[in-house]
């Protein structure tokens, strides 16, 4: 048996087990395999996940690092490992640096929502609220389909660059 065809029977185990909620048991396999595979972006990528998912945060930082310092991800991988990342420097309370990924992570796949989001919360806990006011503004009136929201989307785009502004009388 092949070691590439080792690799990915071994990578496909560990991910079902992780898929089926046996977190726990995928782990150590995938750590195994960030071991003796340490330039693999995938194992790397799915060994952070499955330290997220066990709350395991700051283990899961280095290997979502090399997952997107490495090539072989596909985009929705790449977004996921940018996302985790992000998310996982916020909630060690790493607010600059949960910006700054997030921020390049925005340059690779602009617009998005989600990445937008957890870049408000980011903002937000870094000290810039009215950034983040205005992010998840904006990201509102770009994606929500409900009607009432569409009705007034100009109106929350243009506060949404403006929270303090007031009409004043006879002006």
């Amino acid at each position: 048996m092949n070691s590439d065809h080792e690799r990915d029977a071994a990578l496909v185990r560990a991910v079902e087990l992780r898929e089926q909620g046996h977190a726990e048991r995928a782990r150590e396999p995938l750590v195994e395999l960030a071991e003796r595979y340490p330039e693999d972006a995938e194992i790397a990528y799915q060994t952070a996940w499955v330290h997220d998912v066990l709350g395991l945060e700051a283990e899961a930082v280095p290997f979502y690092e090399r997952a997107l310092s490495g090539a072989g991800l596909t985009d929705r991988d790449r977004h996921g490992a940018f996302l985790g990342l992000g998310s996982t420097r916020r909630v060690l309370g790493q607010y600059e640096s949960a910006v700054q990924t997030l921020r390049r992570a925005l340059e690779e796949f602009p617009d998005d929502p989600a990445l937008q989001a957890f870049l408000a919360m980011a903002l937000y806990n870094s000290g810039e609220g009215r950034q983040a006011v205005r992010l998840l503004l904006r990201t509102l009136a770009a994606t929500s389909s409900d009607r009432r929201v569409g009705d007034y989307r100009r109106a929350i785009e243009h506060y949404a660059d403006d929270l303090d502004a007031v009409q004043r009388e006879g002006t």
